[in-house]
Formats: structure tokens, sequence, C-alpha cells
């Protein structure tokens, strides 16, 4: 399989949803830099012809976003979208959207451990 900047949405499916299925089928969606691409939910695809406002601005400027859109299907809701690039240019773009509303992050941090340790080995 290849993804070029041309790459139609039933073409890049199948990685799509290989990384919803990662992420335990939180909302995914990608397309390429000149084709519109899936979104996908529930382990469906809902949409093959899907672009979003985030995906747009990260096609545009070639780095990770961490935001809250403020419309399209997932407005009030944090995304991550980052860019996949081949020679320094995007060629498409992924974005997950946290409808855990951040739980996920604010897990890895409770959960992560302290870097030191007192004499007696607990953790503080």
């Amino acid at each position: 399989m290849q993804i070029t900047p041309f790459s139609k949405g039933e073409e890049i499916a199948p990685i799509a949803l290989a990384i919803h299925e990662l992420v335990n089928e939180l909302p995914t969606t990608m397309r390429s830099k000149n084709s519109n691409g899936v979104r996908i939910e529930d382990g469906e695809i809902i949409d093959y012809n899907y672009t979003g406002p985030v995906l747009e601005k990260v096609l545009n400027e070639g780095e990770i976003i961490h935001t809250i859109p403020e419309t399209g299907p997932y407005s009030g809701i944090p995304v991550i979208v980052v860019p996949i690039k081949e020679n320094e240019e995007v060629i498409c773009v992924i974005g997950i959207v946290d409808i855990t509303k951040g739980i996920f992050s604010d897990l890895k941090e409770i959960t992560r451990r302290p870097q030191q340790r007192n004499h007696r080995g607990e953790f503080y």
C-alpha cells in the first residue's frame, strides 16, 4: 500500500481503520493532501469524503496540533492531528478525537512514576 498526496478515502481506509483499532476505537479521521478522506467511528467508516477544519490546518502548517475545534462534527471535543510527511512535504494527515475529553492524558500523568525515590524506596 502506498499513500500519496492524491490518495482517496477508499485507498487510505485500511490504514485509518488500523489506527482506529489501536486507539481503542476513538473516532479517527484521515485524508491526503489533495483528496478528502475517511471518518471512522465505532469500527465503521462513516464517510469516504471527509475533511475537517483541523485536518485542513495541519495540511497547511505541517505541524502537530492539539486543539478543540469550534466547528464540524467534533466541535467542543479535543482532537490531535498529525501530519505524515515525505521529503518534508505533508502528504496526508491523521486525526484522533479524544471523546474521553482528556481522561487518557490525565491517566497518563497520574500513573507516571516519580523520577526520584527516597532512601526506603517509597514513592513521594
